[in-house]
């Protein structure tokens, strides 16, 4: 029988939780925001296509990732109670 595995949650935070959320919400979210934003660009091959998709949706990414981590933050209990 293998040996149970350690559980370590450096301030109180589950960041695997952290990082579903952000890729779920990139793509919920990330996807209209990337198809809208393309409507009015002139992208007429499928490199400039494609290096748009990866530019807007990095930001996405970004911002999504640091607003699950504030929000993560803010609602974790760090008291201990």
């Amino acid at each position: 029988m293998p040996e149970p595995v350690e559980t370590s949650t450096p301030d109180g935070l589950d960041y695997g939780w952290v990082m579903q959320m952000t890729f779920v919400l990139t793509i919920v979210v990330g996807a209209p925001i990337v198809a809208i934003l393309s409507l009015p660009a002139d992208l007429p091959t499928w490199g400039d296509r494609v290096e748009f998709a990866i530019r807007v949706g990095a930001v996405v990414w970004l911002v999504t990732s640091l607003l699950v981590f504030a929000y993560a933050k803010r609602t974790t209990d760090t008291s201990g109670s």
